[in-house]
């Protein structure tokens, strides 16, 4: 399995990630090659097409794997998502509304609390949060109340959301508005407690009136809506939709077959 781990760090995107837990070592004897096991893994690229290139590599390798120790292989696929596919003329227009909008307007509790969560984080989280939106760091800014140009240095940030599948279907665009401290790190226990805080409600609101006057715009002005799928189509480029998900799988709900 070494050899196959291998080849993939030579043949894989810089931007791919593989992450892996083993969910079932199949006993607890030591000493001993169980009958059995199961792990999961986790492919991540930047694009469709890359993903699902790398996904067919994971698969030799397990295969591989499976011929070298005389054993059998099934895979199952229990969810999937593609990328975002940007469209800049409703970035354009989202981008408009912002500006219009401002920031949520956090007060100085919300700078409080904020101040609070950011003596939790490091120096590294803070600087890396600032080098995401390609801003200048600011000592002592904790929040962010302000708009960020549309265009900006590229982030090395990547997430995974179903919102990519739909984005290869029709246009799409998102809005992203303040909730958190600035340097909270994702999936941490500050991101989650600072949930049902003031600040994070203001920024869900702010993010509700820039994507409700975005669709105003749209419904009022038919071309808008023509120029965004015209802007679509060529991002696509002929590259046709592979859903990551085939139409025989099901969620893996307890219980569910």
């Amino acid at each position: 399995m070494n050899v196959g781990v291998n080849y993939l760090r030579e043949h894989m995107p810089n931007s791919a990630r593989i992450h892996y837990a083993i969910t079932d070592s199949g006993g607890f004897s030591p000493n001993v090659v169980q009958a059995k096991a199961t792990v999961r893994y986790l492919v991540r690229t930047r694009t469709l097409p890359e993903l699902l290139q790398l996904l067919a590599r994971v698969d030799k390798v397990a295969e591989g794997a499976a011929l070298m120790t005389e054993t059998t292989m099934k895979r199952n696929i229990l969810s999937g998502d593609a990328n975002l596919v940007p469209n800049r003329v409703l970035e354009e227009l989202m981008q408009s509304h912002l500006e219009v909008l401002g920031g949520p307007g956090f007060d100085e509790a919300d700078y409080a609390y904020a101040a609070r969560f950011q003596q939790t984080m490091s120096k590294e989280e803070i600087s890396s949060a600032f080098h995401r939106t390609g801003k200048t760091i600011e000592s002592g800014e904790m929040l962010c109340d302000y708009v960020l140009p549309l265009d900006r240095p590229a982030s090395t940030m990547i997430g995974s959301t179903d919102v990519g599948s739909v984005s290869w279907v029709v246009p799409t665009v998102q809005a992203q508005s303040a909730t958190y401290t600035i340097g909270t790190p994702g999936h941490s226990w500050q991101l989650v407690a600072q949930g049902k805080s003031s600040l994070a409600h203001k920024g869900l609101i702010h993010a509700a009136k820039v994507m409700a006057s975005t669709a105003i715009d749209l419904i009022r002005q038919p071309a808008l809506i023509d120029a965004a799928k015209q802007e679509h189509k060529r991002q696509l480029n002929g590259t046709p939709f592979i859903n990551p998900i085939p139409d025989d799988v099901q969620p893996p709900f307890p219980g569910s077959h």
